[in-house]
């Protein structure tokens, strides 16, 4: 049913994560291609037939004035959520739009330009404001953060924190202030996270696998889950199945041949061998919140190549993609070049190509995959041109894999 709605718009995300560091919503960037009118209804249908209700809340950020309008106008309290941004509300027809949705019980989320925040008329018509402060507005957080931090001894003590409870902060640069917004301030959310000044932190130390995925694994194996079932917990955190494969592949655990793949490297060295070499992951494991949104995105991406290459019922095809786009950020991780990285461990001259080369077939998935991670719809509608994919074949893809995250209150990331 939606292969025409989703041939005719282009779509991006961005993740939002809460103050456990987990996924509390996924905003859906959606652009119109060639001033295309497009059925409000039959989107909403699609998207609902696609959309777990495990998933995390979605959100719409429609860039068609007239698109949002529609969704507007026909939405159901049940629908996703829906952005509306600043400027749409001076066409006075979109703004009563706005408040007759709100009256329906739609849950509408306001964005604006940096430093603004809604008008007190329309403030109420909005579940949480999503704001980016401005770099005074950053400045001023930040010291608030330092002085709760140093008590007294800071000379800020008339500051007061330009973050509010309840609202998503955008575009924030640093750790600190996103420890700021979401720890102190009880942010309903951080849009995006600021990956590089977290990794920055690192740089003179390595980065640790999380203690949660090593002790989630031992109970695994305890339990006598299946290889299966351990191997996808595994992968979903990207240094210890980096460091797995390294092992498996060291010259003091003998094993003779190469592997470079976690199910074969399973199968290989059995699950009483496994849990010794996680028991001595343990004591170095981290427990840094602020680093799970990084692993976390990562695995999206690998997910995400997953399904744009759509292996097919190939396990293996479709691990050494999943591999693949897991490996495409592990220099941000080991502190290293990524050529040095993958000079660590056995990998396919199609994943080297991809990775080093930006060539081969994996390549096109990988940088489409990439771009997704972007409200640059009119970039990845070029993309896909580029690479001659299907503009609707891609959509699909990128909704098939974000309905499949699920959020566990105890064991964080599952992917179905």
């Amino acid at each position: 049913m939606g292969s025409t709605v989703l041939g005719s718009v282009s779509l991006g995300y961005q993740l939002i994560w809460n103050q456990l560091r987990q996924l509390s919503a996924i905003q859906l960037f959606v652009g119109v291609q060639n001033a295309v009118r497009i059925d409000a209804l039959h989107l909403l249908s699609t998207l609902d037939e696609v959309w777990s209700d495990q998933a995390p809340i979605l959100i719409l950020s429609v860039q068609s004035p007239q698109l949002l309008g529609d969704l507007l106008e026909h939405a159901s309290p049940n629908s996703p959520w829906i952005e509306v941004h600043a400027s749409h509300l001076l066409d006075p027809t979109l703004a009563e739009r706005v408040r007759r949705a709100h009256q329906r019980g739609l849950r509408l989320i306001w964005r604006g330009e940096p430093g603004a925040r809604p008008s007190a008329g329309m403030a109420a018509c909005f579940l949480h404001p999503m704001v980016t402060l401005t770099p005074e507005e950053a400045l001023t957080g930040l010291r608030v953060s330092l002085r709760k931090h140093h008590g007294n001894e800071t000379p800020y003590p008339l500051l007061k924190s330009p973050v509010v409870a309840g609202h998503i902060c955008e575009a924030v640069a640093s750790r600190v202030l996103a420890e700021h917004c979401l720890d102190h301030r009880d942010a309903w959310g951080v849009a995006g996270w600021p990956m590089d000044d977290v990794l920055h932190g690192y740089r003179h130390t390595l980065i640790q696998p999380g203690q949660h995925t090593v002790i989630r694994l031992i109970e695994a194996v305890d339990a006598d889950e299946s290889t299966e079932r351990i191997g996808h917990t595994l992968g979903e955190e990207p240094i210890l199945a980096y460091r797995f494969v390294r092992y498996l592949n060291s010259a003091g655990l003998g094993l003779g041949t190469e592997i470079d793949s976690l199910r074969r490297g399973l199968m290989v060295l059995g699950l009483s061998r496994l849990r010794s070499w996680l028991m001595a992951q343990l004591p170095q494991a981290s427990s840094d919140l602020n680093l799970q949104p990084v692993r976390t995105a990562m695995v999206v991406r690998a997910h995400l190549m997953d399904h744009l290459l759509d292996a097919g019922d190939s396990d293996e095809l479709r691990q050494e993609v999943y591999w693949c786009g897991l490996l495409s950020q592990m220099d941000l991780l080991q502190g290293e070049p990524l050529g040095a990285v993958l000079g660590r461990i056995p990998v396919s001259d199609r994943i080297r190509l991809a990775l080093l080369d930006h060539d081969g077939p994996y390549w096109p998935y990988l940088e489409m995959a990439t771009a997704l991670e972007s409200p640059s719809t009119q970039a990845i509608h070029k993309l896909c041109e580029t690479h001659q994919m299907s503009n609707g074949a891609v959509n699909r893809s990128l909704l098939a894999a974000m309905s499949q995250v699920r959020l566990h209150p105890t064991k964080g990331l599952l992917l179905a």
